[in-house]
């Protein structure tokens, strides 16, 4: 199962994610037979790739702001 694909952090994957349209628009009988599954793979690397990169950078701005905090309390604790 994919999260919904037409969003903001997913525009790298428009031109797979199309593909899958197109698939799915071929009907049920194509989709119930493994038709799409080579597109739905595409997809899902596709967006797994863009959730990888989303989750490196909150990570990396994560530790930036815990510095910072920390920093804050190293100044309180050193005038305290």
């Amino acid at each position: 199962m994919h999260p919904h694909l037409h969003t903001k952090n997913n525009r790298g994957c428009e031109e797979v994610m199309q593909i899958l349209d197109e698939c799915h628009a071929r009907g049920f009988l194509y989709k119930a037979i493994g038709g799409c599954n080579k597109a739905k793979q595409d997809v899902n690397m596709c967006l797994r790739a863009e959730r990888l990169e989303r989750t490196a950078a909150n990570r990396e701005k994560a530790k930036v702001e815990r510095e910072k905090i920390k920093e804050k309390w190293r100044e309180i604790d050193a005038n305290s």
